[in-house]
């Protein structure tokens, strides 16, 4: 007899089905939880306490500056102002002095908002607690934003709000937070902007110090006094919301100016200049950009900052930009330069500018890709996709006559206006002939040409021209690491300042390149081998970079000004632009030179200036081979020899 199912059974039967699953989820989660909360860092007062700046190594691990002002004032928790207090709570953490670490109520609320909002302004659930916990452990990377960090950061917090008070939680907040120009703590940033203490501030001066920390950089006083007034007044009607304050002072704090008792930024902004590292300042300048990027900010958290810097070569690039050696022509003449290892993309060295005074983080001009590289553009985008794709060897026959740019009755024409007919490759990129250059781009393909030299570092939203085969807009670095892709045999690795850094916890973050092969090693053999004669022919045109017994390669390259838009008072043979690429094994080294203004009067190269590009990396490259391996490359099995004219060219197998 067969036992019939009710559809009452049926239902218990899936409603215990549906119990046991969650409560195995229920387990299962549990557990995830625990496992993760094991392997959370170990919550010490060393780490929560800590005021230290973050501190940057060169890369013998020898210490080159702090951030920030050194001299910071850290509060006690019985000298914290209760209006203070009342500032940050309201604004930051409401319901502060009734949850334990976590504010579940908040946590759902935010959730709920973040699901009905129609934009994508999200508001977040974090206490003081774990916003303290963050600012002492973890990094704000959005890649690092877990649930295994979610759920590290909780019981952080938890654990922090058992072991400390209310007040000893607020001040450690407030003695923390990063307050913009290089300034942490509230007391510290006090003195900077008004130059009094906590205590002694109003209402309107303490809400606007309370509402930095959530962006400093846009809402201290003196980058945008716009934004920090509608951040301070957010601020005080928090204060008003929660009963912090009566109407009649919200109303008199709001009308309060902005600039009322602000010191004058010109008398404070030295407190936080890195003077003793001017030398440095374009390099540094670019690894504060690089962890933040990495989601470490270095004015948050009192980070160990481990780089790649050469501080003796460094130093010489300093020298050698600042002093009068090379016989600039004038204080506004302009240099960048950028120096790469070949064996791993590690930036050596950079500097941005020269007579550039006391300022601080200023333009970098080594990573500005504003100005055409003129001529060097020659071996990466016409020469090597030629190599690589078509199989040309360096005895190709190119033939330098007249050219007109497709579609267009624009001719091209080279540097002293002839044409010199048949010749090889390799004769095209020794002279720097431009013709040559653009028939072989014309003969890759643009869209091969772009495809080749976006693996080499240099990106574009638009399509390439013919043209560019002649001159791409890029910058010293982006040239450095191109080149290092034939020093090294073919690999492109990605620019790198920072080594490791060492958090608050001691935990260490360790950083490494990896290489992608991006060229066959017979291109890179094959071009390296054209690019040695460019210094080293009767013929070539970078003789002035030579550097007696070295095994290197390079290209010159130099902007003439546009027929229609140069200045009649500059001569003919006026310049906009030099540059100079050249690489040994161990090195690679981009140089450019020129103008920030380029069209104002006597803005201009001329020939003799021009080769201060190539002096500037002779004398760097010179340095730097000093106690290094100097070796010749080793040609690949790939490659083959050929003996013709006297001249000793090379092909792909």
């Amino acid at each position: 007899m067969t036992k019939e199912h009710t559809p009452t059974s049926l239902l218990k039967k899936v409603g215990y089905s549906l119990a046991v699953i969650c409560l195995l989820l229920l387990i299962c989660g549990i557990s995830l939880c625990g496992y993760y909360i094991l392997k959370a860092p170990k919550l010490t007062s060393a780490y929560v306490t800590s005021t230290a700046s973050s501190t940057i190594y060169d890369s013998q691990g020898k210490k080159l500056l702090s951030l920030g002002v050194d001299d910071r004032e850290v509060i006690k928790p019985n000298q914290l102002p209760s209006q203070t207090s009342a500032a940050i709570t309201s604004i930051e953490d409401r319901r502060f002095y009734n949850h334990h670490g976590l504010d579940v109520i908040r946590i759902l609320g935010a959730a709920l908002a973040n699901f009905k909002a129609s934009d994508n302004s999200l508001q977040g659930g974090s206490t003081l607690d774990q916003q303290l916990i963050k600012l002492s452990y973890f990094s704000t990377k959005k890649s690092d934003q877990t649930l295994e960090r979610k759920i590290q950061e909780a019981w952080l917090a938890v654990e922090l709000d058992r072991i400390y008070s209310k007040k000893e939680i607020l001040a450690l907040y407030a003695n923390k937070v990063f307050m913009g120009n290089g300034i942490y703590g509230m007391q510290t940033a006090a003195k900077y902007y008004y130059g009094k203490p906590l205590k002694d501030l109003s209402l309107a001066q303490t809400a606007l110090l309370a509402g930095i920390p959530n962006a400093p950089s846009s809402y201290n006083p003196y980058a945008n006094q716009t934004l920090a007034t509608q951040r301070r007044n957010q601020v005080l009607k928090a204060m008003l919301q929660t009963n912090k304050i009566s109407n009649s002072a919200y109303q008199k704090a709001v009308a309060t100016p902005i600039t009322a008792g602000l010191l004058a930024y010109d008398s404070q902004r030295n407190q936080t200049s890195h003077k003793h590292a001017l030398w440095a300042d374009a390099y540094l300048k670019e690894v504060v950009a690089d962890l933040r990027a990495k989601g470490y900010d270095p004015y948050e958290k009192a980070l160990k900052v481990y780089t790649n810097l050469d501080t003796a070569a460094q130093h010489r690039l300093y020298q050698l930009a600042n002093s009068d050696q090379l016989k600039y022509p004038n204080d506004q003449m302009q240099v960048a330069a950028s120096v790469i290892n070949p064996k791993s993309g590690a930036v050596v060295a950079m500097i941005g500018g020269r007579k550039q005074g006391e300022l601080t983080f200023g333009l970098n001009r080594a990573v500005q890709a504003t100005r055409s590289n003129a001529s060097t553009a020659k071996p990466l985008l016409d020469y090597a996709p030629a190599i690589e794709y078509l199989g040309w060897s360096s005895q190709h026959e190119l033939d330098d006559s007249k050219f007109v740019y497709p579609d267009t009755n624009k001719v091209l024409h080279d540097f002293d206006g002839t044409y010199l007919g048949k010749m090889t490759m390799q004769e095209a990129l020794v002279q720097s002939r431009n013709v040559p250059a653009i028939r072989a781009l014309q003969a890759v393909g643009m869209k091969r040409a772009q495809s080749f030299i976006e693996q080499l570092g240099f990106t574009y939203k638009h399509k390439l021209e013919l043209q560019n085969g002649i001159g791409l807009p890029s910058s010293s670095l982006q040239n450095a690491a191109a080149y290092a892709c034939f020093a090294n045999g073919g690999y492109y690795y990605q620019p790198s300042y920072i080594t490791s850094i060492e958090l608050p916890n001691g935990q260490t973050k360790s950083f490494k390149t990896k290489p992608k092969r991006v060229m066959k090693a017979s291109t890179a053999y094959i071009v390296t081998k054209m690019l040695e004669q460019v210094i080293s022919s009767p013929s070539g045109t970078g003789h002035d970079a030579a550097v007696y017994g070295l095994y290197q390669a390079g290209k010159t390259g130099t902007n003439a000004y546009p027929s229609d838009l140069k200045p009649a008072s500059f001569p003919d043979n006026a310049l906009m632009d030099s540059w100079f690429n050249g690489y040994s094994r161990n090195y690679s080294i981009s140089v450019w030179t020129g103008y920030d203004k380029p069209y104002e009067s006597g803005h201009y190269l001329s020939e003799a200036d021009s080769k201060i590009a190539q002096k500037f990396y002779q004398d760097i490259m010179t340095y730097l081979a000093q106690g290094q391996v100097n070796k010749q490359w080793t040609k690949p099995a790939s490659v083959k020899t050929i003996k013709a004219n006297n001249q000793t060219y090379y092909a792909p197998k």
